[in-house]
């Protein structure tokens, strides 16, 4: 699997569009306000007056209502501390990455509206969006450009699927399962936890470089509370109930065991203690914060639960088929590249019900770290 190819939300307005079905991505960027505003006070406080022009990339920024949500939360705060300082508002060079596959268009054409409103409502002009396709596991920014750095519910997905669990893999180590799970053999664990330590090392080189000395940089991705990576707990059963959903495929001769057995998927929810040993390791940033918190799954309900029946009467979605569209709205592009199209419905049709069996058992969240970082001088 190319994961730079395939890899990206789904795109468009539709029903199963990550645009309507993002809600506890937004919930999570609500949980991180103060850590950014923690962050961007940093950096205009601690200069001596506020900087000409201010540098900021939001990395994995994925589409839909949520892309700008950071970047009005960040003018905001600028805005409000101009204000008090009695300051110009700076010059705001705003860069938005994701990977080519991510549907930038979305992103442009909601821009004019955005523009609008900060003109009317702050009077500032010099504000600055581009769109930069790429992958942040290499250089992307010319050097020194960028005085804050934001990613929200990305960086837990690798740049590839890890060495020697790939499709073309001599053999299959890690059958019937799409994740590291109680039943993976120690090597498959061994191959996750090695390609994030590199993937997550690339990422911080990459930067280093792109940001100036002294600059704030605010990274928030799924994770878990124990070292344990096989523990029950953050996405764990995500990949777990997929698995199940199309192993019950199988039994209805939709799919083969070893189209199963081929897949492992590009992702790692690390423990804090990974990200702190990594990050000292790189050298190059200082760990101001790792915190952790929780999210239920139940977060997925949002107004777009329910949808329109032919007699246009409403019919209400399950929570499992809420968390379905959830999930189906993120893994959508690899699991389809892999499996084909035409399993799609039926596939998260059943993953729906089998998380409606799971959540009336126990309650189910996802853990999401949020790691703050200061570029060294």
């Amino acid at each position: 699997m190319e994961v730079m190819q395939v890899l990206h939300m789904n795109n468009g307005e539709g029903e199963t569009s990550y645009a309507k079905n993002s809600n506890i991505q937004r919930k999570i960027i609500s949980e991180t306000n103060s850590s950014l505003k923690e962050a961007i006070l940093n950096i205009m406080c601690n200069n001596k007056e506020v900087p000409e022009g201010i540098g900021i990339a939001d990395l994995g920024c994925s589409s839909g209502p949520n892309t700008l949500m950071v970047v009005t939360e960040i003018i905001n705060i600028i805005y409000a501390t101009c204000r008090k300082s009695g300051s110009s508002f700076p010059e705001l060079r705003i860069s938005l990455n994701d990977l080519p596959g991510n549907d930038f268009n979305y992103i442009f054409r909601s821009l004019p509206a955005f523009f609008q409103k900060v003109k009317e409502e702050k009077g500032a002009e010099n504000c600055y969006v581009v769109g930069v396709p790429g992958s942040f596991y290499g250089r992307i920014f010319p050097r020194k450009s960028l005085h804050f750095v934001h990613s929200s519910s990305s960086l837990h997905w690798l740049s590839q699927v890890p060495v020697g669990l790939a499709t073309n893999a001599r053999t299959t180590l890690n059958k019937g399962k799409l994740y590291i799970s109680q039943t993976s053999p120690s090597d498959v664990i061994k191959a996750y936890v090695s390609q994030f330590q590199n993937d997550f090392s690339s990422f911080l080189r990459s930067r280093s470089p792109e940001m100036v000395p002294g600059g704030r940089m605010l990274l928030s991705l799924m994770g878990r509370s124990s070292i344990d990576p096989t523990i029950e707990d953050g996405c764990y059963y995500q990949w777990e109930l997929l698995a199940h959903a199309l192993s019950t495929l199988v039994s209805k001769g939709l799919v083969e065991d070893e189209k199963i057995d081929s897949f492992n998927a590009p992702y790692y929810a690390p423990c804090p203690e990974e990200l702190k040993i990594a990050v000292e390791k790189e050298g190059s940033f200082i760990v101001n914060r790792i915190e952790a918190f929780e999210i239920g799954w139940d977060a997925s309900v949002s107004s777009n639960s329910s949808t329109q029946c032919e007699d246009k009467k409403i019919l209400l979605l399950s929570m499992g088929q809420q968390v379905a569209k959830t999930i189906r709205a993120v893994v959508e592009s690899m699991v389809e590249n892999h499996f084909g199209n035409e399993i799609m419905d039926d596939l998260f049709s059943v993953y729906g019900d089998l998380v409606d069996d799971y959540l009336y058992k126990k309650r189910a969240v996802y853990v999401n770290l949020v790691v703050s970082l200061t570029r060294k001088d």
